[in-house]
C-alpha cells in the first residue's frame, strides 16, 4: 500500500486538494483510500441515531452495515490517540493508493500545500519528508523540492503517481 500525505497549514487547501486528487486517481484505475487527521472533537455519529445510543450506553467499537456501506466509529474512552500507523492497517489491504491529510509530524512522503496568499513559514524547511509544495503563491522562498502549481492537480497526480511507481496517466 503506498501512502502519500497532503499537507499544510491551517486553511491552506489541503482537503479540496485531497478531493481533486481521489477523483483524479480514481478515474486513472487506481483504488484510493484517504484518512483525515482533526486536530479538534468531531462526531459522525448523531444523537439519535441507534449507533449514537450504543457508544452514549458505553460501546467502544459500533459498526453500523447496509447493502451500500459499512462504517466502524471507535471511541477511545481515556486512550491515546491512534498514529497513522496505527490506521493505515484498518484500511483496505487491496488499495493502491492512500491519501492522508495532515498527520504533518510523520515521516511519510508529503505534499505541502501553500496557499496563493503565502505569508508564513513552510513545513518543507523543516521536514525532510516533505517531497514537492503544491502551490500558486507568487513569491515563495527557495526550496529544494519541486513546486507544482496547486490549480493543476493533474500535475500533482502525475508527480504522486511517478514517485510512488504507479505508472502513468
Amino acid at each position: 500500500m503506498h501512502v502519500m500525505g497532503i499537507v499544510g497549514w491551517k486553511n491552506s487547501g489541503k482537503t479540496t486538494l485531497v478531493v481533486e486528487l481521489v477523483r483524479l486517481l480514481t478515474a486513472r484505475g487506481l483504488r484510493v483510500g484517504t484518512i483525515k487527521h482533526a486536530h479538534h472533537d468531531f462526531d459522525i455519529d448523531h444523537p439519535g441515531k441507534d449507533s449514537y445510543r450504543h457508544r452514549e450506553a458505553g460501546a467502544t467499537d459500533v459498526i453500523v452495515a447496509s447493502g451500500a456501506r459499512w462504517a466502524q466509529v471507535h471511541e477511545l474512552r481515556g486512550e491515546a490517540e491512534p498514529e497513522l500507523d496505527d490506521l493505515l492497517p484498518r484500511l483496505s489491504p487491496d488499495l493502491d493508493i492512500v491519501l492522508v491529510e495532515g498527520f504533518k509530524r510523520d515521516r511519510h512522503a508529503k505534499i505541502e500545500v501553500v496557499p496563493a496568499a503565502f505569508e508564513g513559514r513552510l513545513l518543507t524547511l523543516d521536514d525532510p519528508h516533505v517531497i514537492a509544495l503544491a502551490s500558486d503563491a507568487a513569491a515563495l522562498p527557495p526550496v529544494s523540492v519541486p513546486v507544482l502549481s496547486r490549480s493543476d492537480p493533474a500535475q500533482v497526480a502525475d508527480f504522486i503517481m511517478a514517485h510512488l511507481g504507479l505508472g502513468t496517466v
